[in-house]
């Protein structure tokens, strides 16, 4: 049976335990009364809000306020804070979550961006304060900066040594920073990407002159076209944005062994082996359909453009609600067209192929992988006569099937999205010797419920899918 998510590395937020409360006597004459009131309401229902755990709703309230004083430091500090508990809460939210709720347009680098820049504008108004430093640091560490937020902690620290926050940032960061580390050759961190401080893989050196592996920059853009570090507006795509040559090869002359690591790092997530299959979380699928996806959540993108790089295969599953992973059978579906649209979304024409039980999943960078192994019928042997009957009941069922799709296809004469379905249907009719897939094709032809299909999915009896399959049909007629 698949098993849970596993848990992301916990990050707590040091120093981010609560917002600071706004006073009216902070103004001093830069406000009129009628103005001064107002801000103070907004910062009042921003910080209860943010006390009530409706962090959005606090932001809205922050910003708000920010509009009628821009350079308030109460207010640039706890929208921060506003930010970074979000940052917070969509880093650590489980693959399984997304899929039972999606959230649209949310991600933590976004946010965790956002409470960087007012960080550091905190800081400029309070360059002296201890806050200031546990803010940014916090911000970086969200983004996965953990160099430079172990700098901005040291300098904190100079500031005021016995911050308690700023201790335990440091050790974070000193336990983070060395992990990626380990292991590495000895070297300048130049020709490291900023995305996954690693060495440089296929490079891609962007319009405004910065340079990051080209899985990392894809994956970045995935959820929103900006450079992750200057944060300009890109206008390009995998298809049209060419590997730097000249800087791969320097760095594969350079530091063979490492880039030798990094390239089997890369192919383990593209060609992950006859025993791996990445996972679409959606609906149950039978072998023997043929259909098209729409793929724009920012996990799934960077799932199909590493199918794409490798077999061109993933499994189909269907969420299960009772424990809160995955059912336990799936089918392996074969992308046999993709379009990627200008705005990075995939359109995906995609056949189902063949099922699999999935023994043990698990969260990778957002989207699911399973373990499986491959399933079949227990068909009865040849020259048995169980086996002889079996063929014979498919051939009488195969007419019937035949003359059944005539019928709905005359009865379906004004309906031009049915008729479509029909004659895709009818193309896909295996041979009726091939006993197993003729039974899955047969039960594709009625529109049933996930639970039943996922019990056909499941047996491996063709004669009991046969008969199951033909008495959906009758009971069209």
């Amino acid at each position: 049976m698949a098993s849970d998510d596993e848990s992301p590395i916990e990050f707590s937020l040091p120093g981010i335990e609560d917002v600071q409360d706004f006073h009216l006597g902070d103004q001093g004459d830069t406000l009129d009364a009628g103005r001064s009131s107002h801000l103070y309401d907004l910062m009042k229902k921003g910080n209860k809000a943010f006390r009530d755990n409706r962090y959005e709703e606090a932001v809205n309230y922050y910003l708000r306020a920010h509009n009628i004083k821009p350079d308030d430091p109460v207010i640039l500090s706890n929208r921060c804070v506003a930010y970074l508990r979000i940052g917070q809460f969509l880093r650590q939210r489980p693959a399984s979550a997304s899929e039972r709720r999606p959230l649209s347009g949310l991600d933590p680098t976004t946010h965790a961006s956002l409470a960087l820049k007012d960080a550091e504008q905190f800081m400029n108004l309070q360059n002296n304060s201890a806050m200031a430093y546990i803010l940014k640091a916090n911000a970086l560490i969200l983004l996965e900066k953990f160099e430079p937020a172990r700098d901005v902690i040291r300098t904190g620290l100079q500031i005021d040594a016995s911050s308690d926050a700023l201790m335990k940032l440091e050790r974070f960061t000193s336990n983070m920073f060395g992990k990626r580390s380990h292991g590495q050759t000895p070297r300048t961190d130049d020709f490291d990407c900023t995305v996954c401080l690693k060495l440089l893989y296929e490079p891609i050196t962007t319009p405004c002159g910065h340079t990051f592996c080209r899985s990392c920059l894809f994956q970045s853009m995935d959820r929103g076209n900006r450079c992750p570090l200057c944060r300009t507006v890109l206008f390009i795509s995998p298809r049209t944005c060419a590997i730097s040559v000249t800087l791969k090869n320097i760095i594969e002359r350079n530091f063979p062994e490492e880039y030798a690591e990094r390239k089997l790092e890369n192919d383990s997530l593209t060609n992950m082996g006859p025993d791996l299959l990445p996972l679409f979380v959606m609906d149950v699928i039978l072998p023997c359909q043929k259909f098209q996806l729409n793929i724009f959540e920012a996990r799934y993108r960077l799932m199909v453009r590493r199918i794409m790089e490798g077999n061109r295969r993933m499994g189909m599953v269907i969420p299960n609600s009772t424990t809160g992973s995955v059912a336990e059978y799936a089918c392996e579906v074969e992308i046999t067209d993709c379009e990627p649209l200008p705005d990075g979304r995939f359109y995906l024409e995609v056949e189902s192929r063949r099922r699999c039980r999935i023994l043990r999943n698990w969260d990778q960078d957002g989207y699911r992988v399973a373990e499986i192994e491959w399933i079949q019928d227990l068909s009865p042997a040849e020259g048995t006569k169980e086996r002889s009957e079996l063929k014979d009941m498919t051939e009488t069922v195969a007419e019937y099937a035949r003359s059944w799709i005539k019928a709905a296809q005359d009865a379906a004469r004004g309906d031009q999205m049915r008729l479509t379905e029909l004659h895709k249907a009818e193309g896909l009719m295996p041979s009726t010797r091939d006993l197993e897939s003729f039974s899955f094709w047969l039960a594709t032809l009625t529109n049933r419920r996930p639970r039943e299909r996922l019990d056909l999915l499941r047996m491996r009896d063709t004669t009991a899918r046969l008969r199951r399959a033909y008495h959906y049909m009758k009971a069209e007629e």
